[in-house]
């Protein structure tokens, strides 16, 4: 492993031959500053721009459900440097394709730190991906933020000070749909469908917290080709209301296998596998629709079609995506690259890695959630809470009053009474 080059740092005659007496080992203890402007500063950034990058599957089985999600940031940030960056610097965005495979991802964000010397990691893909690198990025004490995943890792300030999750926490999801559901459905037989890694293990947990013992629980393997096993298993336990640990893929998986067994259960799902536009893709605008009808998610950022960063957010796809297809992971993407925007505005003029960490830590970083993020020092969760969405007749919006916070242990899961985070400057985050 190499270690960080450092800028060169402009120094007094005098000075120099003093320093050079005392060798070369001192020199690098140095403190990096900008050539130009004598200014501490933190690799990636420059008078003109600040540099970052993310790991996400272009490629392979989740590319599918997951591949949308850097191109809708991409978009974003290139509506915020139309309309001058941050503090006069615009956003580099460097997108290095891992396919969802953890090995891939340890060398693409090497190469990422190493060689192309980002001021972050922005939005890192997954739990089995992101885990195996997290650990990489505290000893080089690079920013990790917002990575897109719920599990309970990411909220470690103290061991991991410089990671920041952005997902709901997936035991605080699962509580969450888990009280909703009980409270429809008093009499149901529930279960779970779950990825054998911490994203299910913690959704599992949180469901479990609320309901108590499942009628069965049943695991797949993202490398997995079929469910036909475990959705048999849950037809033959009886299961009336399966709750889904599942990426995208595996959730269109799991109701298309049912489907064609003739298995006839209710759905729901985690924020993570659960975007109906997404599923309708995988599933196909034939059948789709029906099986769709009626699936319950959890979810905790602006979704319905009259909300006003809905509105931006479809302006921002039309002028710079393409007029891509706008779905859920849309707005996730457009939703993480608007809140790094926001916590770098806070960083300072001249922002530094250690900036914006304080940045987050200070609590003054709110994103654009239906509840507010929480991020301090002593907690690095994004969101508190979740609301319930529902399909019907084709549209996936949030139900009215179906919105909760709760925490991540075995706390009651209570109605919100805050409001939402409103849209202000064009969606341009600002410092005041």
């Amino acid at each position: 492993m190499t270690s960080l080059s450092r800028p060169s740092v402009r120094r007094p005659a005098a000075f120099l031959i003093a320093t050079a007496l005392l060798g070369a080992g001192l020199a690098a203890c140095s403190t990096p500053e900008d050539e130009d402007s004598g200014t501490a500063t933190s690799p990636g950034v420059s008078e003109t721009s600040v540099k970052i990058g993310t790991h996400t599957p272009l490629t392979g089985p989740a590319a599918a459900g997951y591949s949308s999600i850097s191109k809708a940031a991409s978009a974003y940030f290139s509506y915020l440097n139309d309309k001058g960056g941050v503090n006069g610097r615009k956003i580099e965005y460097v997108v290095r394709d891992d396919g969802y495979n953890p090995a891939t991802t340890s060398t693409v964000v090497r190469e990422l730190v190493q060689q192309d010397k980002v001021f972050a990691i922005v939005n890192g893909l997954g739990t089995p991906t992101h885990s195996a690198v997290v650990d990489y990025l505290a000893q080089q004490k690079v920013p990790d933020l917002f990575v897109a995943s719920g599990a309970s890792l990411w909220n470690q300030p103290d061991k991991l000070p410089q990671t920041f999750g952005f997902n709901v926490d997936y035991v605080r999801e699962g509580k969450i749909l888990a009280h909703y559901l009980k409270e429809e459905n008093p009499d149901a037989k529930f279960c779970v469908l779950r990825q054998d890694d911490d994203f299910g293990a913690d959704l599992t947990k949180g469901i479990t917290q609320v309901l108590g013992e499942l009628t069965a629980e049943e695991e797949y393997a993202v490398s997995n080709e079929s469910l036909t096993a475990q959705i048999g298993a849950l037809q033959a336990a009886g299961c009336t209301v399966n709750m889904l640990a599942t990426v995208n893929g595996f959730t269109a998986l799991a109701l298309g296998t049912a489907a064609q067994m003739g298995y006839r259960a209710s759905w729901a799902t985690s924020s993570s596998g659960g975007d109906y536009p997404t599923l309708v893709e995988y599933l196909g605008e034939d059948v789709g629709p029906q099986l769709l009808e009626g699936l319950v998610a959890a979810n905790y950022l602006p979704f319905n079609a009259d909300d006003e960063w809905v509105k931006l957010f479809q302006q921002i796809n039309t002028e710079y995506n393409s007029d891509a297809p706008f779905t859920g992971n849309t707005i996730y993407g457009m939703s993480v690259a608007y809140t790094f925007a926001e916590a770098l505005s806070r960083a300072g003029e001249n922002p530094t890695r250690e900036g914006v960490i304080e940045a987050l830590n200070s609590g003054a970083v709110k994103s654009n959630g239906i509840v507010p993020a929480t991020f301090s020092a002593t907690n690095h969760d994004a969101f508190g809470g979740a609301g319930i969405t529902v399909v019907s007749k084709g549209v996936q919006a949030y139900l009215d009053g179906q919105v909760f916070t709760t925490d991540t242990e075995t706390g009651p899961v209570e109605p919100f009474t805050g409001s939402a985070v409103p849209l202000s400057g064009e969606g341009i985050p600002s410092a005041s």
